[in-house]
């Protein structure tokens, strides 16, 4: 090259020939150094493996950013329709596994644009203008985590819709509530059932209030100072369905809260399983003997012939660290970042899918469990008719009275007392026993005893009368097939 020569090329001109010569060299990155990174540094910086699943919302923000560019002016009409259609092809390949990754991509943003390279040749070094992949990247973590809301919508529905099929198959069935894992009072086994439906009612509504977090455009953020260009963010906003776009741009391009958020309601979502799961754990187990999970979603032991262990159960309970473990790994990777972006967020990722994947996939195989798992209700009435669980019912009865309700829990827990003495239940006593005790007692206190009774006296709202519980399934079963 002659002397001068290089200041004889136009800027775009110099511009063009960097990109092509850092294309060449496989880089996004390259025009500052003078040589290729360390073999092991580039290595332990690799992302591809885990942020290649982000690879059809890549392409369709670099679609959107290109329409916008030719919105601009930045590109004319031929150079976006030959870039649009380059990156449509290389979707294409992706969703049919056909797109050929190579070692030099050393995350997913690279590996498309390297690709864009081969198919429409120079061209593909305008489609980065006036983007970095630090408002790339997040708005591919935007657009996955908007999708993974709507799978978990699904997902939970469709496991309400599991536990509905319980109460139907089981109306009126009379169970002992616990509490401190004692016997406490007679409910409905439906009752029980619909607890479980508020708690995940409540998950789907936090994913839905989250979206409207999650819902912000940042392309046009660039690397966090914004652009000198006539970007529009808000028309590849509208292209990609963001109701709104970002405020600042260093925040736009650091901001991760909305994988916090969401990575919550999947910890809180696992909670709720791992719940369920504890209780269906216990109760397969010959001590309680209430459920009978169906063999194909158990286990053998490798030493004792006669065990049926309830190995999906227990699988869920434990897999609940590993979404406990993405939230600490997450919140730990944030706590320490000045603004704006930083090499750090590369791992927000890898705990964000471990997490989202385990509760997808939990939530999908514990609906078939209880599909396929019958409640032995021999077992469950017999052991609503032990441990005195009308005993609160006998109490209420000397509060209509007039009683104060201290006394009359003192005079029940003394009759309770003699009834165990004799092996006797509460509804076993006679009149005269009872008005030992209190001459309050009438020939009417043996109607609020029993399991059956206690249940169809209840009146408060929410409560496990038959009448409130049956309207709470109509309810819900609406609900649910909207």
């Amino acid at each position: 090259m002659l002397p001068g020569r290089r200041n004889r090329e136009n800027p775009g001109q110099t511009i063009l020939r960097n990109a092509v010569t850092i294309m060449k060299n496989k880089r996004l990155w390259g025009g500052r150094f003078d040589r290729k990174p360390a073999q092991a540094a580039e290595a332990f910086s690799n992302s591809l493996d885990v942020d290649r699943r982000l690879a059809k919302y890549d392409c369709a923000g670099s679609i959107a950013h290109a329409k916008m560019l030719e919105h601009v002016g930045l590109l004319n009409e031929t150079e976006a329709k030959k870039m649009v259609t380059g990156l449509s092809g290389i979707k294409t390949e992706l969703e049919n596994e056909t797109f050929v990754f190579k070692p030099s991509d050393e995350d997913i943003h690279t590996a498309v644009e390297r690709r864009l390279y081969e198919k429409i040749g120079d061209l593909a070094g305008k489609l980065h203008t006036g983007r970095s992949r630090n408002d790339q990247i997040t708005l591919d973590e935007r657009l996955y985590v908007r999708d993974l809301v709507g799978q978990l919508d699904t997902k939970i529905q469709d496991f309400q819709k599991a536990l509905l099929g319980w109460t139907k198959k089981y109306p009126l069935l009379v169970m002992p509530a616990f509490t401190h894992l004692q016997h406490s009072q007679p409910i409905l086994f439906g009752h029980w059932v619909l607890a479980y439906l508020e708690m995940f009612q409540r998950d789907r509504d936090r994913l839905s209030d989250a979206l409207v977090r999650v819902n912000i455009s940042p392309l046009g953020a660039g690397a966090g100072g914004g652009s000198s260009l006539p970007l529009k963010p808000e028309y590849t906003a509208k292209l990609l369905g963001f109701p709104k776009i970002f405020a600042n741009s260093l925040d736009a391009v650091s901001d991760r809260d909305f994988l916090v958020e969401v990575l919550s309601d999947l910890a809180l979502i696992s909670v709720h399983l791992s719940r369920i799961c504890e209780e269906m754990v216990l109760w397969s187990s010959s001590e309680f003997a209430y459920l009978n999970i169906a063999p194909v979603y158990c286990t053998g032991s490798s030493a004792l012939p006669q065990k049926k262990n309830p190995d999906i159960p227990e699988l869920i309970r434990g897999k609940t660290g590993t979404v406990f473990g993405g939230l600490i790994s997450l919140l730990t990777t944030l706590k320490g970042l000045p603004l704006s972006y930083n090499r750090d967020l590369q791992e927000d990722k890898a705990p964000f899918f471990a997490a989202a994947d385990t509760v997808l996939n939990s939530l999908e195989i514990l609906a078939s469990v209880i599909h396929n798992t019958r409640v032995n209700t021999l077992s469950v009435e017999k052991s609503a008719d032990t441990g005195y669980l009308d005993a609160f019912d006998l109490a209420e009865f000397l509060v209509k009275k007039g009683m104060p309700f201290r006394k009359a829990h003192g005079i029940v827990g003394e009759v309770v007392k003699h009834a165990e003495g004799m092996k006797k239940r509460l509804c076993d006593l006679s009149l005269p026993q009872l008005e030992q005790f209190s001459k309050l007692f009438d020939g009417k206190a043996k109607e609020v005893l029993s399991a059956k009774n206690s249940v169809r006296n209840r009146k408060t709202a929410g409560s496990t009368n038959p009448k409130l519980v049956t309207d709470q399934i109509r309810k819900w079963s609406r609900s649910l097939e909207k």
